[in-house]
């Protein structure tokens, strides 16, 4: 087993656990690079407070301005590794996508078992009577998006910092992860708990690393690539 097709063909369930690395080939820019967000982005206050429960509280302008400046990106396509992912689910092999990002772009390449640890900018609830409102209807508010059912302040659905990992979705994950004979790690550093606390629960036969820099666990991997994501799971895109 010393490649990546080799541990696929054998393999019967696949867990995909990727974080902001698999996006940045759509141009969704990452968090902690020398390129990402918190060492480009501008605003009121530092890039970790803009996006908390405080700031989204005492500062809903501010917030919003960032949110909708940095975070949202309504033009974004997938990329080959999004779209792998999809090929190789609907050919049996890949029976979850565990990931940390936000955008969506998993469902939009056709993945149907996508459990988004930190939410999805997609879906927005009123904060007093919970209706639903799509991403558009953020982006077009002027500043703070109001109900227009009720006039209570409509928050995205995303995991801010401050802010507990919803329940049920990291249920989900855990059981996806610890029921795989394969984990394939890809787009993250493992930095962000209590998500890259999630592969723990992996006790199957091979674990794979994609990603450009290392990884706190990539002496216990099976295989470790330093390529990026798109270009190494392109292969299994069907012709």
């Amino acid at each position: 087993m010393n490649s990546l097709r080799d541990i696929v063909t054998a393999a019967h369930n696949i867990v995909f656990f990727g974080g902001a690395g698999v996006s940045t080939e759509s141009g969704i820019p990452d968090f902690r690079s020398a390129t990402g967000l918190y060492s480009t982005a501008s605003g009121a206050y530092p890039p970790e407070y803009m996006v908390s429960h405080s700031c989204f509280i005492d500062h809903p302008e501010d917030f919003f301005a960032f949110y909708r400046t940095h975070l949202l990106f309504p033009h974004a396509e997938p990329n080959p590794a999004h779209r792998a992912l999809a090929a190789l689910e609907a050919a049996g092999k890949v029976s979850a996508v565990v990931t940390q990002n936000i955008d969506g772009l998993h469902q939009a390449a056709g993945s149907q078992h996508v459990a988004e640890l930190h939410g999805s900018v997609h879906r927005n609830y009123c904060t007093q009577c919970s209706a639903f409102y799509p991403m558009q209807f953020v982006l077009d508010a002027e500043a703070v998006p109001v109900c227009t059912r009720c006039g209570g302040i409509v928050k995205p659905d995303v995991v801010l910092y401050e802010e507990p990992l919803d329940e049920a979705v990291m249920s989900d994950a855990i059981q996806a992860i610890s029921q795989a004979d394969a984990l394939i790690i890809g787009g993250t550093s493992l930095n962000v708990y209590p998500a890259a606390g999630l592969i723990h629960y992996f006790g199957g036969k091979h674990l794979v690393l994609i990603n450009k820099s290392e990884t706190a666990i990539d002496t216990g991997a099976t295989l470790t690539i330093r390529e990026p994501i798109g270009k190494v799971l392109s292969e299994f895109i069907p012709n």
